[in-house]
């Protein structure tokens, strides 16, 4: 039943903001997208930069993190790490990044209660933290096009699980305009024009056309 008497124009405590939320990125790294067959890595890697971006227009906490990167998996992806240079990189041993006591603490230091999470391989190295966080009571929201399976079904098995347990599956995209979720917010608005023109594809072109063709305020 609706209340309407306290109906009234407000956000919802769900929504993502600049000051509830934090992004953790586990595992863009060479060996891991190698074995990514979910869908295109070129798409993971532009969506996984574009929500990076994104963090950086809110000023929203960053943890980043890899496994093994000095003796398997390689470095963190080089265009991820260029949005953070001076961001220090957990690396790990563990699988799953919630039993590397490094991260949980650099994720508790953020003082955030929603993870917005990414990162190779989705059944593996974002199941196990995601269960984990929300074991402990984080709201957790699962980048899914900024992530990648070993195949299709390993990857919607893995957002399913993540789902079941309470998990929101949400895209680099929907992340962005979530933060921004107001066009008079002028503050933030040219920042998040130029990320949609860098990595929004057609919804980017158009972008750039209206800018162009009818004026410079004719976008968003």
């Amino acid at each position: 039943m609706v209340d309407f008497d306290s109906v009234h124009a407000a956000p919802s405590s769900d929504l993502l903001t600049p000051d509830n939320a934090m992004m953790l990125f586990i595992d863009h790294q060479p060996q891991m997208f190698f074995g990514t067959g979910s869908g295109d890595r070129t798409a993971i890697i532009n969506a996984t930069v574009g929500l990076a971006k994104a963090a950086r227009v809110f000023d929203v906490p960053v943890v980043l993190s890899t496994v093994a990167a000095e003796s398997f998996s390689g470095p963190i992806l080089p265009q991820l790490k260029a949005v953070f240079p001076d961001h220090e990189v957990v690396d790990r041993t563990s699988m799953n990044a919630w039993e590397d006591a490094a991260l949980v603490e650099a994720v508790k230091a953020t003082g955030r209660s929603k993870i917005v999470l990414s990162g190779l391989w989705t059944e593996v190295c974002l199941v196990l933290p995601a269960l984990s966080a929300l074991g402990q009571g984080y709201e957790v929201y699962v980048v899914s096009d900024a992530s990648g399976g070993v195949s299709p079904l390993a990857h919607e098995h893995a957002v399913q699980r993540m789902t079941a347990a309470g998990a929101v599956p949400v895209t680099w995209i929907q992340v962005l305009l979530e933060l921004q979720r107001d066009w008079a917010r002028t503050e933030t608005y040219l920042s998040v024009m130029e990320v949609v023109k860098e990595h929004a594809g057609a919804y980017g072109l158009g972008v750039v056309y209206a800018q162009t063709m009818i004026n410079e305020h004719a976008a968003g």
